[in-house]
């Protein structure tokens, strides 16, 4: 009897299910059939013959993006583009530029790719490509990229102006794969602090990381400042293998969980590069995703101090699904939590456009200056592995909050920025003395210790700027008196912002000029001297934060 009982209750249970499942695919089959009724009906009853393909990727468009926020549908281009920063590669002829003055400008040849082995320098002008004239034509970067990409082993032509030199120089450079670096920076801060930035979680990062810590080691770091401040997240398993290196044997990194992807935890797995010695990580606004799982981690198990703003909050996972067309479907599987139990990912209820402004709305909240704007909910209040509170729906919050700057802000500095006036002058300033440069600093060290941004150049660069300024905003049928009165407005506004905003003119001057002769590194290294989170991280690595928090460092 209890045999068949049982018997009858599977035969139960099984009908249940493929009833369900019947259920759930019937009322998809009916959305289906909704949906072929309405093309069907276009096809034959419409006025005119429509364009099917752009019909039915807007279709798909719509139709995701009432989702959530960070599901996409994408073309087979729109995907390889979004991909490829990723991947660790293009393919193209492997320059850094910016479009100065309706031209494009070399900021910089990237070691080791084409153009760099042809011998093209920061500085050079490109102003033809096969045949066609590219300066003064109001063209973009879009346009740049669409003519200079393209497969490798594929040529381009191009004519390049060179200051010094009469005629235009041509160049044909065959492209080639172009590596693109996730690490920014790596240098020691102190005798034994090292500094990590990066930019994203691609395929290429743990290599990068391995190198960094390879050159930092040996130099005595002991302790470390991991920034991932702007660094909008990557990979999931890159965040999970970078957690790695600092937590111990089976901790828990993170967990994933939807409706139908069952809950998937992921633990540290090996021994680590950096288990012992202080470790802070640096976030920002602009820290997310991959970002937010390695801070979380690292504060969920007391490994480290986080320093800085509340990051982003996105803890959604994306899976891409191609098309048969080639396109793909970016489509949120799960939802990801922190050790704790957090999921930070921020509510995105009010629509996707309410969501894309939260940066403004913290701004206006006063929360990039203070946290006392924030208000935290209780339900989303969770303990760390020492019983330390932290919060989940919306971020990871700092355990060292530091406010955005906007003391030495002005109008000066900003209409310098907008008008790309700093990398102007400094392509243009390096461009006419590279010789004496390179001579009197052959690395970045002597370059340190030897160059001043005495008030000449600092005077020089104020009237590159006042000029371009004045002749941007000038109309050429102006009296004379009226030029005069707009000149004058102009060195008010300069010497107002100035007053103002000097430091950081400075500042930036002479990072950009590190940046143009020795790549991306020197720019962090000038700039990080006077950055306030980073001198947050060294004080708390050397008092006694570390203590007072009980986090693990031996």
């Amino acid at each position: 009897m209890k045999m068949k009982n049982r018997i009858l209750s599977t035969f139960l249970l099984i009908g249940f299910c493929a009833a369900q499942s019947f259920a759930q695919r019937t009322i998809k089959e009916e959305y289906k059939l909704k949906f072929d009724d309405v093309l069907n009906l276009i096809a034959d009853q419409y006025v005119e013959h429509p364009d099917y393909d752009k019909l039915v990727d807007e279709a798909i468009i719509g139709l995701v993006m009432e989702l959530d926020p960070h599901s996409e549908y994408m073309t087979a281009e729109e995907y390889k583009a979004m991909n490829e920063p990723l991947t660790g590669n293009f393919e193209g002829i492997g320059v850094q530029f910016n479009i100065i003055k309706d031209t494009i400008a070399v900021v910089s040849p990237i070691s080791g790719g084409p153009s760099e082995r042809l011998g093209i320098r920061s500085g050079d002008k490109i102003v033809v490509i096969e045949d066609t004239v590219v300066a003064g034509i109001g063209i973009t970067n879009r346009d740049v990229i669409s003519k200079l990409r393209g497969d490798k082993g594929t040529k381009v032509r191009v004519k390049i102006y060179r200051r010094g030199v009469k005629d235009l120089i041509d160049y044909t450079i065959e492209r080639d794969k172009i590596p693109i670096f996730s690490l920014d920076a790596s240098y020691m801060l102190t005798e034994n602090i090292g500094y990590v930035k990066l930019n994203r979680f691609a395929q290429t990062t743990m290599q990068e990381f391995y190198e960094a810590l390879d050159e930092l080691q040996p130099q005595g770091m002991e302790h470390l400042v991991l920034d991932l401040r702007g660094n909008s997240g990557g990979y999931l398993n890159t965040a999970i293998q970078l957690s790695d290196e600092f937590l111990g044997d089976d901790q828990l990194v993170v967990y994933t969980e939807g409706v139908s992807n069952p809950k998937r935890d992921h633990f540290a797995t090996k021994q680590g590069r950096f288990e012992k010695g202080k470790l802070v990580v640096l976030i920002d606004e602009g820290s997310a995703s991959a970002s937010e799982i390695v801070s979380g981690a690292v504060q969920d198990h007391d490994r480290g101090l986080i320093v800085g703003r509340r990051s982003f909050g996105k803890g959604l996972v994306q899976r891409p699904f191609k098309l048969r067309d080639g396109s793909t479907l970016k489509l949120t599987t799960a939802r990801y939590y922190t050790p704790a139990g957090r999921c930070i990912q921020r509510t995105y209820e009010g629509g996707n456009d309410e969501y894309r402004k939260e940066n403004q709305r913290r701004r206006d909240n006063g929360e990039f200056f203070s946290l006392d704007s924030l208000e935290f909910d209780e339900e989303q209040k969770y303990t760390t592995d020492n019983k330390r509170v932290v919060y989940g729906g919306g971020g990871i919050l700092p355990d060292i909050f530091v406010p955005l700057d906007t003391s030495e802000n002005s109008e000066f500095l900003r209409e310098l920025l907008s008008n790309g006036l700093f990398y102007q002058y400094i392509n243009e300033y390096v461009d006419a003395n590279r010789d004496e440069l390179n001579s009197k600093y052959p690395n970045y060290e002597a370059f340190e210790k030897g160059f001043e941004l005495d008030d000449a150049f600092v005077n020089e660069f104020l009237d590159f700027a006042l000029h371009e300024l004045h002749h941007e905003k000038s109309n050429e049928d102006e009296e004379d008196a009226d030029a005069a009165k707009k000149q004058e407005e102009f060195e008010k506004t300069m010497k107002e912002g100035l007053a103002t905003s000097g430091n950081i003119i400075r500042t930036r001057l002479r990072a950009l000029l590190a940046r143009t002769l020795w790549q991306t590194e020197a720019f962090y290294r000038v700039f990080n001297a006077n950055d306030d989170a980073v001198a947050k991280a060294i004080e708390a690595i050397e008092d006694k934060t570390f203590k007072k928090l009980k986090l693990s460092y031996n």
